[in-house]
């Protein structure tokens, strides 16, 4: 059985805008959109995981809600990974850039005209379309 690694991604929302990042010209995948998260580490809880990824990424405290998505992907030469997608909410801090080329707030509608990393595409179309329903629905944060 292949080894899977697991990546959890933060879906921030602030007056009806996204949070989104541009990953640095030396990173893989060079300047591709992302949203802010990382690699899960042996023995880590995913959202914990989400957590220190946010406050390493951008120095802020978030409380991790409801998981959104989940999907696996492969990059060519690479292991697979399964992607999960949370909603989160800002604590503390205002989002600092500390690791990438940019980070922007963007809205729902917007975000399919980035060039967000392949594993995210499905995922933003979906998110894109949630506008007013399910995305406005859950408030609820764990």
């Amino acid at each position: 059985m292949e080894h899977k690694v697991t990546v959890v991604a933060a879906v921030i929302e602030r007056a009806g805008r996204i949070l989104v990042c541009q990953r640095g010209p030396r990173d893989s995948h060079p300047l591709k959109w992302e949203f802010p998260g990382g690699k899960v580490r042996p023995g880590e809880h995913p959202r914990e995981a989400l957590r220190r990824e946010l406050w390493e990424e951008l120095g802020v405290e978030a409380d991790i809600g409801e998981e959104l998505a989940r999907t696996e992907w492969r990059y060519p030469g690479m292991e697979p990974i399964e992607l999960v997608f949370y909603r989160a909410r800002l604590r503390r801090g205002e989002p600092q850039n500390r690791v990438f080329a940019g980070i922007r707030w963007e809205r729902l509608e917007d975000l399919a005209a980035l060039d967000f990393l392949e594993a995210d595409r499905d995922f933003v179309r979906r998110l894109a379309s949630w506008q007013g329903s399910r995305w406005r629905s859950s408030t609820q944060l764990s």
